[in-house]
């Protein structure tokens, strides 16, 4: 059976991070092998929320890892608490990747603003996983700062590409661009660029980049090219949207996640 390792938080409530990483490659028979980074009451999108920070923790059970001698085909990093942890995640890539597919989702930034207790530390962090990817996955404004840039949500496809050829990563995904009726995920890889849009549905939803990449890197380890794999994503989470919105039509709390599970 194909192992993905995915080094995130898990969170009570919120469908993200590993509340969503977990159901999604489960799917499509790959096995989720968790290392958890922290646990969350609740995502922290809510008004407020309790926290354990599993930081401290992490190098002994990675050695625990180490003992078992296990082989994965993907490795994704999600959300990062500090530069520390920062640091202990990119020794697991050095350790593991061994030929696995190296996805970073960079967590840090989204519509113009950067998230609380992101420093420059905790940034730099971030972009140092992001030069070890094979396959990066942000949201406009977070490739904006991977390349340098400064943020606009006006930023055309052209400049998406101009910034994704500057990174490391092979195969950029840039998603939440946003348009009066659409929102469009940028695919870069292997010198060819490819968009797909979506309908633009009400404001924007905690969790979906997460989806997005446990998706598209099961998708991956299946069979799928990285194209078809990101396209699949999109429309999974369209129709997810789509159903949050007709389950629940008055405004649903963002920070909740879009109700994916029944369409597993």
């Amino acid at each position: 059976m194909k192992k993905i390792a995915v080094i995130n938080d898990i969170s009570g409530f919120g469908r993200c991070s590993l509340t969503a990483a977990l159901p999604v490659i489960s799917s499509f028979g790959v096995q989720c092998c968790p290392l958890v980074t922290g646990v969350y009451s609740n995502q922290t999108g809510y008004d407020s929320y309790k926290s354990v920070d599993l930081t401290d923790s992490l190098p002994e059970f990675i050695k625990e890892w180490k003992k078992l001698g296990v082989h994965f085909d993907a490795i994704i990093t999600g959300f990062v608490t500090s530069a520390k942890q920062g640091s202990i995640i990119s020794d697991f890539i050095d350790s593991f990747r061994n030929g696995a597919v190296v996805v970073v989702d960079p967590v840090m930034a989204d519509d113009g603003e950067v998230y609380n207790g992101f420093d420059d530390a905790r940034i730099n962090a971030v972009k140092a996983l992001a030069e070890k990817a094979d396959i990066v996955t942000p949201n406009l404004h977070e490739l904006c700062i991977l390349a340098g840039e400064s943020f606009s949500p006006d930023l055309d496809c052209n400049a998406v590409l101009s910034m994704s050829e500057r990174l490391t990563a092979k195969t950029v995904i840039t998603t939440g661009i946003k348009r009066e009726n659409e929102v469009i995920t940028a695919v870069y890889s292997g010198g060819e660029f490819r968009t797909f849009s979506a309908k633009k549905m009400g404001h924007s939803f905690s969790g979906t980049g997460d989806i997005l990449a446990s998706y598209v890197t099961a998708a991956l380890v299946s069979g799928d090219d990285v194209f078809t794999a990101a396209e699949k994503a999109v429309r999974f989470i369209e129709k997810a949207i789509e159903l949050t919105l007709l389950e629940n039509p008055e405004t649903p709390y963002r920070a909740e996640g879009v109700y994916f599970e029944k369409l597993l």
